[in-house]
Parts: C-alpha cells; structure tokens; sequence
C-alpha cells in the first residue's frame, strides 16, 4: 500500500464526521474526532494535515507528518470508526503528573464508553498494554515500536531522566541540528513537560509483563533495525527494541501474541502508515466480534 493512495483518500475522508471533548484525569479536556462508520479503533494521535515548515522537518528525520490522518482515512475507507485525538500533543502543552494508571484513565476517556480495538506506537504502545489490563472493552490490540514482553522499561527511565536533566539546566549554545542524529538535538522544553515521562516510567519499574494476561486478539511488531543508540550526553544508552522482540518471538507466540519484523526499518521509519496500515487491517479485519 502506497503513501501516494493513502494521500488520495484525504479527499474523500479527510474530514471529521462528529467530534466531543473528553475529561480527562487531570480535569483538561481533549477534542476527540471521528471518522467513517463501522467497529471503533481508537488511535491516539492528531489526525490534522501538517503545515509547513514542520511538515518538511518531519521528512527530514524520515517520519510522515500526516501519519494520523493517512491512518485514520485508510481505516474509515475500509469500513472502520476512527476515533481519534492528539493525546500527546495535549500532553505537552498540559503536562500532568503520568502513571500508567493515569494514561489508561486519559485514554478510556477518549472512547465514550464504547468497545474498541487500539494502535499505538512508541511509548502510545506502551500504553495501549496498560490499558488492556485495565478494561474489558478493548476488542484488539496492536502495539508497534515497543516489545509486550522484554520492554525497554529501565533503558527508557534512564533516557527520560537525562531529557529532564537537561529541561532543567540551561541549554548550551546549540550548533545546527542534523537529522537523524539525535545527539546535535538541545532539549528545550519546559521541565513539566520532561518529568511527566520520568514519572510514568518509574510507576513501571515494578511492572511484571508476564502477569498481562490478555485473551482478545493481540500483535507487536517493529522494523528489524529499531534499536536505538543515544549518545553520551543521554547516557549512552541502547534501547533495544528490534532484539527484544526477535529474542522472545518464541515465548510470544507461545503466550498467543502475533509478532511481526518489519525487514531494513528502523524506530522512526517503522511508523510510517504505507507500512502500518496493512498491518492493522490485516489484524482488525479478522476480528469477527468486532463486526458484530
């Protein structure tokens, strides 16, 4: 599936059908938008059209601006209701106290009370996993870009420790920033907004993966070069993201999860929606209660 047939649908689906705001745990609220009719997936991210310049730093860094939106068309044009917000950007412009408790709470509150299945990438992943063991609405889960059993968990608290680190000292002189070199990047947002990934981060630090028993239908996957290396100033740290998913594939499997490796893609490639789309049709599709 192409980006360019993706980018066509925008005439048909690039709309919001109905929209509310959602309460969430911290009393902000969040504009939820829906899109197309049929079984709900719920998708937290913005699905709005990016404006330039931002839309060409984006493919700068190998990332596709619209990612939400061609998600969100692709998945009404196939017969789905997308309910979709921007759950992270509301984050960084209202930074909370996050546990993963607390993201659950925000995201069940995006749904309306209804039953759905949900995609999440990166740490969004993460999250769809700690709302799974908290509901019995979610129909399907697809996590992509971070591994349901061997999570990068420690590595991850130790590379948003050192985001706020440097949130909360003053930013050197910075030279021009390369992309895809995330050692030239300052960090130069506001420390609240840092330290709430801190906190999420360590009300998992006990977090036992093993005792997520799910029983709905369930996949990970990640391009096979997502492991990402930081630079000194983040401590040197690798988060093996591709290794941990290749290592315990087997006991994946096992416990009733699809796994899936995304050949030559790295973390930032792996989200791009020509390659995730088929992925969540492939596995929302089959899904015979969530037609019902």
């Amino acid at each position: 599936m192409s980006a360019d047939f993706l980018h066509s649908l925008y005439s048909v689906y690039g709309f919001v059908q109905g929209g509310n705001m959602a309460r969430l745990h911290d009393g902000t609220e969040l504009e939820v938008t829906v899109l197309g009719d049929g079984p709900v997936v719920l998708l937290p991210m913005g699905v709005t059209v990016t404006e330039e310049p931002r839309a060409s730093q984006m493919r700068a860094w190998g990332a596709e601006p619209d990612t939400g939106h061609l998600l969100a068309a692709g998945l009404a044009a196939a017969g789905f209701r997308v309910v979709a917000a921007d759950y992270e950007a509301h984050r960084a412009s209202h930074p909370a106290a996050l546990t993963a408790a607390t993201v659950a709470q925000d995201l069940l509150a995006l749904t309306g009370g209804e039953r759905f299945a949900y995609y999440g990438y990166s740490w969004l992943a993460l999250a769809g996993l700690q709302l799974a063991i908290r509901t019995d609405r979610m129909t399907a889960l697809v996590m992509g870009g971070y591994p349901p059993l061997g999570g990068p968990y420690a590595e991850m608290l130790a590379v948003t420790r050192a985001a706020h680190r440097m949130a909360t000292e003053k930013p050197p002189a910075g030279g021009p920033v390369t992309p895809g070199d995330w050692e030239s990047v300052e960090v130069t947002v506001p420390p609240e907004q840092t330290a709430q990934y801190v906190s999420l981060y360590e009300s998992l630090t006990s977090f036992d993966e093993r005792t997520a028993v799910l029983t709905i239908p369930r996949m990970a996957f990640a391009g096979s070069e997502d492991n990402i290396q930081y630079g000194p100033k983040w401590g040197s740290v690798r988060v093996p993201i591709a290794e941990r998913l290749i290592r315990n594939r087997a006991e994946l499997e096992s416990m009733g999860w699809g796994v899936q490796l995304i050949p030559g893609v790295d973390h930032t490639a792996g989200m791009r929606p020509e390659l995730v789309l088929p992925i969540l049709l492939d596995n929302f599709s089959a899904l015979a209660d969530l037609r019902k």
